[in-house]
């Protein structure tokens, strides 16, 4: 019995295996935005099937990270500026409730571990570290949305975080924006510890504004 119970679930723990491969290749740009996926290389590079590689990309694709195009086959899918644009100003929506129910509902165990994810964010600004500040900013993010009680919401935002890795990875914040980014971050961590629900979420979505501008002044080089 357990023989059998063991072969009914590897399958579906190696589609995930695969899948969760995949994405973080994607997440981490190794396969950049309009590359193809060739199926016969992925085979050999992971050792896993044909089928495998089917599957993990069609779960891929529902979360619109790749794209299958006609006659090319699947591809790494890319942001155009008006949907990079579309997903700022959902996230900011979105955020903006977080911090509020954050904001009213956190523990203290949980302000402890915003504040150390704070002094990360501060440290990778002072220091202008590019490629450490937005990891440390999606980090304080990801303590509030653990929290967030609505599995819509986290669904949702988990979701266009995948997306918005598809934005070039050469882009960078520029010096004075990072200065304005951390001021914003303090800003919604104040009202937060003040348990100010509504100053929580204007403090987050007016942050999320300034970073939507800020990338598409980017992407509009």
């Amino acid at each position: 019995m357990m023989a059998t119970d063991m072969s009914l679930v590897r399958p579906e723990t190696l589609r995930f295996q695969v899948e969760k491969v995949l994405r973080q290749a994607i997440i981490d740009g190794r396969f950049a935005p309009g590359e193809r996926l060739i199926e016969r290389e992925l085979c050999a590079s992971l050792g896993v099937s044909r089928t495998s590689i089917r599957e993990a990309l069609r779960k891929l694709e529902a979360e619109k990270l790749v794209t299958i195009v006609a006659n090319k086959g699947p591809m790494v899918a890319s942001l155009s500026v008006k949907e990079a644009a579309d997903l700022y100003e959902l996230r900011g929506m979105l955020e903006g409730f977080v911090a509020h129910e954050f904001a009213q509902s956190a523990s203290a165990a949980d302000l402890a571990q915003l504040a150390e994810a704070l002094t990360q964010v501060r440290t990778a600004a002072v220091a202008q570290d590019h490629v450490g500040y937005l990891p440390a900013k999606n980090a304080l993010y990801r303590i509030m949305l653990a929290r967030c009680d609505n599995q819509l919401v986290n669904e949702s935002l988990t979701g266009l975080h995948l997306r918005l890795n598809l934005l070039p990875a050469n882009m960078q914040i520029p010096a004075d924006r990072l200065a304005e980014s951390l001021q914003e971050i303090e800003s919604l961590y104040q009202a937060i510890v003040a348990r100010d629900g509504e100053a929580a979420e204007k403090a987050a979505r007016w942050h999320m504004a300034h970073a939507r501008q800020a990338v598409l002044q980017w992407l509009g080089k």
